[in-house]
């Protein structure tokens, strides 16, 4: 995308006010109300999402990956908006669902279908805020970093990621990171994992690797400085290929209490 979530969810409530104030002028006042409570979630979302304040947590989405009840409705036109959007933008584009980047680690979309999960039972990174973990991947074992679109994870979400999804492929397990299109938020962490694994020397030489095999991704600024923070903080020194199992083991033992 060419410019943020911000823009384009602000641009979308613009809209659906313009309908409402339509629709009042013409006597639909009934019929214009959903219209004005459509522009006011998406004015909320749109300055939630904001780089200066980025709070993902808005939409209420657990660690499970399921929403609550309150948020479904609160939320509702957001929500079913972009899922409807990324069911329509898969459709037109007929870009693949996932790409193996590696073997065994692959990157891509939300998996709206079972056809859309890489095979092998794969140990899933979840980096959206605004779907839901799919039914067909409750019992995959499952990671949530909640990150708007467009906008990136912290560089500490990054290595939190990386060291669980390292445990996940110590005990041989595929994994599977996505975020809605498997073009940015997904890719930021598939990058800092594919260092952390040997695989790239740095998350630059990881970025034209992805790009080999999945050519339209978008990074963005936000996802490269990201990266270079985890960079600069993160815990331990890039592995050699044949060295990954191991770097896996010592950053597991290093991590003590992390997620599992």
């Amino acid at each position: 995308m060419g410019v943020g979530i911000s823009v384009l969810i602000g641009l979308k409530a613009t809209a659906m006010f313009f309908l409402f104030a339509s629709l009042r002028i013409y006597g639909f006042t009934f019929l214009s109300m959903p219209f004005l409570y459509a522009s006011l979630v998406s004015l909320l979302v749109s300055i939630a999402a904001h780089p200066s304040i980025n709070l993902p947590m808005l939409l209420g989405k657990n660690p499970d990956g399921s929403f609550p009840i309150w948020a479904i409705i609160m939320f509702s036109p957001f929500l079913y908006f972009v899922r409807l959007f990324s069911i329509l933008r898969r459709f037109s584009n007929r870009e693949e669902p996932y790409t193996e980047i590696y073997e065994g680690i692959y990157v891509g979309g939300w998996p709206s279908s079972p056809d859309n999960l890489p095979p092998g039972d794969p140990a899933i990174v979840d980096c959206t805020c605004e779907f839901p973990r799919a039914s067909h991947s409750v019992g995959n074992a499952y990671l949530c970093v909640p990150t708007w679109d467009t906008r990136s994870p912290q560089p500490s979400e990054i290595e939190m990621a990386v060291r669980w999804a390292c445990r996940k492929r110590e005990q041989k397990r595929p994994i599977f990171v996505h975020c809605a299109y498997g073009h940015g938020r997904s890719v930021c962490v598939m990058c800092a994992l594919l260092v952390a694994l040997g695989v790239a020397e740095d998350w630059k030489n990881a970025e034209k690797l992805i790009r080999e095999k999945r050519p339209y991704i978008q990074m963005n600024a936000l996802h490269r400085k990201a990266l270079e923070e985890w960079s600069k903080h993160r815990l331990s020194s890039p592995k050699r290929n044949e060295e990954m199992d191991v770097s896996c083991v010592i950053r597991s033992n290093a991590s003590g209490g992390s997620i599992r």
